[in-house]
């Protein structure tokens, strides 16, 4: 038989351009199916560039292009209830969902 048949299936890998590594997150047990509309996509999409858009000129504002622009907010002191908090990495929640397509999908 050809190795392909032998050989297990191949895993798609979405590289990071800002170099970040995922965080592994633990897998929800016995998630409920959540039904994504059109309108909740284009709504996430739309908070998705305009957050690019931000981190762009705050970028921007750090290296001495411009004077006026977004201002990071740092706490002065922080919220020791927070110091195990993770936010979520949007481009890896993406790769899931579009994993999770082809998978039912398929």
């Amino acid at each position: 038989p050809p190795a392909s048949l032998d050989s297990p299936a191949q895993k798609l890998v979405f590289n990071r351009v800002n170099g970040k590594r995922p965080q592994v997150l633990p897998q929800q047990v016995s998630a409920p199916e959540e039904c994504y509309t059109l309108a909740h996509e284009e709504n996430v999409r739309f908070v998705y560039e305009a957050w690019q858009q931000v981190e762009q000129q705050l970028d921007g504002s750090r290296s001495g292009e411009s004077a006026c622009g977004p201002v990071q907010y740092v706490e002065k002191t922080p919220n020791p209830g927070l110091k195990n908090f993770v936010p979520i990495d949007l481009e890896e929640w993406w790769a899931q969902q579009f994993l999770a397509k082809i998978e039912n999908c398929s």
